[in-house]
């Protein structure tokens, strides 16, 4: 398999725990409800960090100058979202790691540009995330 097509694949099918996830807040109760709510959250950080490890592993391919830069931000991304899931209220985890997404692909589309197929897909990719992490602050509020 070609290595853009496996990427795109593994990159969208990603997208399916975060509306699984969704899903179970909204058709189950009590403890698969409570799993799904806290799933969601642990799933969202462990997303994170993959994607600040990915930040961490393209720091080698740049010049010295630019590295120690992608090391902090791939590093301050991990314990930002960690930050998050630690004040131990979902919503509000799950608000901090929606931020720590829009924050990444900014700082990925501000280094690295914008004309590249990885560029349009991480775009597509964290505006799923985003309405997912939007869905789910929305079940929060409405008390389900």
């Amino acid at each position: 398999m070609h290595a853009k097509l496996t990427a795109r694949t593994l990159g969208f099918a990603g997208l399916i725990p975060f509306y699984a996830f969704l899903a179970g807040i909204y058709w189950y109760e009590d403890y698969p409800r409570a799993l799904s709510v806290q799933g969601f959250v642990v799933y969202s950080l462990a997303i994170l960090c993959f994607l600040s490890g990915s930040v961490w592993g393209h720091a080698r391919t740049q010049s010295v100058g630019e590295q120690p830069i992608r090391l902090l931000v791939s590093n301050g991304l991990v314990i930002f979202g960690v930050a998050a899931v630690l004040t131990a209220q979902a919503m509000i985890a799950s608000l901090l790691l929606m931020l720590g997404f829009i924050g990444l692909l900014w700082y990925e589309r501000n280094v690295d540009g914008t004309g590249t197929w990885y560029a349009a897909m991480r775009t597509q990719l964290t505006v799923g995330v985003v309405i997912a992490h939007l869905l789910y602050i929305a079940l929060h509020m409405s008390g389900l």
